[in-house]
């Protein structure tokens, strides 16, 4: 009985610190103030930077999209790094180059494990934009995209913006899941922006001043690490001023991509994404993971435990309905955002399977290595 009180309290512990972070997002979310631009003509000189490697088969949707923009070409700098592509992606960039488009070759250096920050690093190096903005190849977005993301920088004078990303274009179950849960990430970064607190982006939709790149040393100190082009510059800025940063709430600032097509290639990506966590100089945002993980690891054990002991029930089944109660509530407003409601339908389906999604990833993100992009990185 002992026992049973002791486990009981530390879920109920657990449980209370999770309604406390998302109500955090929800206060977040809500302090973010939908972006109108002014309609005063811009004056600044961007450059988009997209690393690419075996996006041959997707890359020339991204182009069109790019040279669709309503934003001045005279004032628009397009940047591809072909990272050591053993396909046709850099004969369909260099296709493109009458019309201003630029190829830059990374060069083979066996030293680095971080391939994506070498090819950024090498295109800011070479870029003339005061504006530097980074997209993927296999992204795509509206022709208002560039020009709200710019105004958003001369109006609001923020050196770093995080705009938003969506999955779109699902073809199974499994990747409608991978939206809903994406879109909960989404809000997360938003909402902790929203807070002056940033602790996470996506670098499919990100930009900054190139000023401000190199002032806080570029991706020094953290070249090491094959991801961490997005989160781990952001703390970077964040740490000079976090005051300046901010999220563009503007539906025309939305990024599409695509969800992974198998659990295996989904897999590889979050292991990816959670490798850098380990790296992050604001530890709170490390005590807050651990506890994210914590109150999901006790969600797994009650309910192995209610198998054999049903006095375990009550504490499961209320862990359960708050959690997905608090989460449909924070969830509702982003999937409206980004016009896609229908999602929140597969929240209460999907709840078990993400949470033991939260205890693997984060036990396999933060031990050794995995693929990305056919090669071993760690």
């Amino acid at each position: 009985m002992e026992l049973l009180n002791v486990i009981n309290t530390i879920s109920v512990i657990l449980t209370l610190v999770y309604l406390v972070v998302v109500f955090g997002f929800i206060r977040g979310w809500g302090k973010l103030i939908s972006f109108k631009p002014a309609g005063i003509k811009a004056r600044t000189m961007v450059s988009v930077i997209i690393a690419a490697r075996n996006e041959a088969g997707g890359i020339k949707r991204t182009i069109e999209c790019l040279l669709a923009q309503d934003y001045d070409p005279a004032l628009t700098e397009l940047i591809f790094i072909d990272d050591h592509s053993t396909d046709h992606t850099a004969e369909v960039v260099l296709s493109y180059a009458s019309r201003g488009v630029k190829l830059i070759s990374l060069k083979a250096d066996a030293a680095t494990n971080s391939y994506k920050k070498k090819a950024i690093q090498t295109a800011i190096g070479q870029a003339s934009g005061t504006l530097i903005i980074t997209t993927d190849a296999d992204c795509r977005m509206g022709s208002r995209w560039l020009s709200t993301v710019v105004a958003c920088y001369e109006e609001k004078g923020y050196k770093m913006i995080s705009s938003p990303v969506v999955y779109d274009e699902e073809r199974s179950f499994f990747e409608r899941a991978q939206s809903l849960e994406f879109l909960y990430l989404i809000g997360l970064g938003a909402s902790t922006i929203g807070n002056q607190k940033p602790s996470t982006c996506n670098g499919a939709n990100l930009a900054y001043e190139k000023e401000a790149f190199y002032a806080v040393g570029g991706f020094q100190g953290i070249d090491d690490l094959a991801s961490g082009d997005d989160e781990l510059l952001l703390h970077k800025m964040a740490a000079a001023d976090d005051s300046s940063i901010g999220f563009l709430k503007n539906k025309d600032a939305i990024v599409y991509t695509h969800a992974k097509p198998n659990l295996r290639e989904f897999l590889q990506q979050r292991k990816r994404w959670a490798s850098k966590s380990t790296r992050y100089k604001n530890k709170s945002i490390i005590v807050l993971g651990v506890f994210v993980w914590l109150f999901n690891l006790s969600i797994l054990i009650n309910l192995i435990t209610a198998l054999f002991m049903p006095e375990f029930w009550p504490v499961l089944v209320c862990q359960l309905l708050l959690k997905i109660g608090i989460e449909y509530y924070f969830l509702r407003s982003v999937t409206a955002f980004a016009g896609r409601t229908s999602l929140l339908k597969l929240l209460p389906v999907l709840n078990l399977f993400h949470i033991l999604y939260i205890i693997y990833i984060g036990i396999a993100g933060n031990s050794g290595k995995y693929e990305w992009k056919s090669r071993i990185v760690r």
